[in-house]
């Protein structure tokens, strides 16, 4: 059966010269915040991307096509879009079978990324393992999809409402590297530094960019996750976000909100508590990882065509 796969003009070109490029997730876009803040968000990330010296590539489901680069009107249709399907491993392809319109997780971005032949993606952070997930079995595809789909996903960790601990003992069960960007510890997504120790630590997106290659050479499945910290003036420290984390899951819990609606409640209830600083401090590492990804990407592609 044919894949309805789209690439935007620039994805098209950077693939025919080999130009390096980075794979952009949309549900930020569609489940992350209102317009008209959304479509400002998505185009900084994009400049931030071009400015870094690659192309980026905004990932989603319209009308049943998969598009891989969003050219200006679609990423303002996307962006003013009500309903949309956030989408995981499981619902994409009957999304695109039925002709609808979705926005990719980090799995379907990494999936989407794969069958474009992208190997970097930027993304806030990643799912995992959610508190309580020892009694609701609650655990992200995002980690799967890192064990099994070759793609180098830099984020700030992953999101700080999960069981951190967690998430990361499943990734090193899966055989995920883990790779802290320029520090010993891993980030705890809003906050730049955690207890918790990093098992590999890079300082250098060339040598991200070897590892990358490193475990195609060795024909290993899966991708590597490189946690990159928050910069330090734009993180929230953890002891001040730990009892607001802590409020919106007991809310969470009280309310019976289950499944792929946890996320964005937790999100949004601690947007309100910290009065919009989660959201100010999620744009900055966003942003943030998509200039460490175009640089990984840059070497990526250097060191392919050497």
């Amino acid at each position: 059966m044919h894949l309805p796969l789209s690439l935007s003009s620039d994805v098209h070109r950077a693939q025919n010269s080999a130009a390096p490029i980075v794979a952009l997730e949309s549900t930020i876009i569609t489940h992350g915040m209102p317009y008209p803040q959304n479509l400002q968000v998505a185009r900084q990330v994009e400049a931030d991307v071009r400015a870094a010296g690659a192309t980026p590539a905004t990932i989603a489901v319209m009308d049943g096509t998969l598009h891989v680069g969003l050219e200006d009107a679609q990423l303002q249709t996307l962006a003013k879009a009500q309903n949309v399907a956030k989408l995981s491993r499981a619902d994409m392809a009957a999304c695109i079978a039925t002709g609808g319109t979705g926005a990719t997780t980090v799995a379907a971005t990494m999936i989407a990324a794969r069958l474009a032949g992208i190997h970097v993606f930027a993304t806030g952070g990643i799912g995992g393992v959610h508190r309580g997930a020892e009694n609701t079995f609650d655990i992200s595809a995002d980690l799967q999809e890192l064990a099994q789909t070759p793609v180098t996903v830099v984020g700030a960790g992953a999101k700080a409402i999960l069981d951190l601990p967690k998430t990361f003992e499943v990734l090193e069960t899966l055989g995920v590297p883990v790779i802290a960007y320029g520090q010993d510890t891993l980030p705890a997504f809003w906050s730049a530094t955690s207890d918790m120790a990093a098992p590999l630590r890079m300082d250098d997106p060339a040598r991200i960019a070897k590892a990358h290659l490193m475990r195609a050479a060795m024909g290993l499945d899966g991708g590597q996750l490189v946690a990159n910290p928050i910069p330090a003036q734009d993180q929230i420290p953890s002891d001040v976000l730990a009892p607001i984390i802590q409020t919106a899951l007991d809310e969470a819990a009280a309310q019976g909100i289950t499944a792929k609606a946890v996320t964005p409640f937790l999100l949004s209830r601690i947007f309100e508590l910290t009065k919009g600083a989660s959201l100010t401090a999620n744009i900055a590492l966003v942003r943030n990882n998509a200039r460490l990804a175009s640089a990984i990407a840059c070497e990526i592609s250097t060191l392919s065509t050497h």
